[in-house]
């Protein structure tokens, strides 16, 4: 089932989420529905916040980088197979140097800026299983699961540009929540104006 999205402006976006247990309802359900509602918004990575969940988990699926002509031959490949779900996630620790890329964020549409993030990270897991993993990402991976981890920790990839850019961008966020966007997959706006 296709869920809306929850749009900027809707605090469960700055909640600071909790741990969830094997014996989660519906556990299997929410994650089939969470990626359903992915692919059908083009995203790669989705946390439970962004579904209205203040609950540490998410999900990335970075195959449709795939195809990046400046990545080698085997970063495409590591791309195209990286599908997880993350539950209660720990960021260990990032390292390496800053690099700036282009992001985006489903719960923000319209809005692409320059993040900068560090290199690498080692982050802490369970799996849909529930069996811990602790393993260390770079480049593309790293940085989608950054920004995937921030959400669960209601920090937005907005949160990290200069003062300047928070302020030549407030008019279309302040747009987004009320519902003034041009999408095409659902979402639930927090300030949009009821209709009678």
């Amino acid at each position: 089932m296709i869920l809306p999205i929850v749009a900027y402006g809707d605090p469960v976006l700055r909640k600071e989420c909790t741990d969830i247990t094997l014996d989660y309802p519906n556990l299997d359900t929410l994650l089939e529905n969470m990626f359903e509602t992915m692919y059908a918004a083009s995203g790669i990575g989705l946390a439970a916040p962004q579904i209205g969940l203040a609950i540490r988990l998410f999900l990335v699926d970075a195959s449709p980088f795939a195809d990046d002509e400046d990545m080698t031959e085997e970063e495409q490949a590591e791309v195209s197979d990286f599908k997880k779900i993350f539950i209660n996630a720990t960021v260990l620790k990032e390292e390496g140097d800053e690099w700036a890329f282009n992001e985006g964020c489903l719960s923000i549409p319209d809005v692409r800026e320059d993040v900068f993030r560090k290199a690498t990270v080692s982050i802490e897991y369970y799996d849909e299983s529930f069996k811990m993993h602790t393993e260390t990402y770079s480049g593309i991976i790293a940085r989608i699961i950054q920004h995937e981890y921030d959400h669960i920790e209601g920090v937005l990839f907005t949160d990290k540009l200069s003062v300047l850019k928070k302020r030549l961008i407030k008019g279309k966020l302040n747009n987004i929540s009320k519902g003034k966007t041009n999408i095409d997959y659902r979402m639930r706006y927090p300030n949009a104006k009821k209709k009678r």
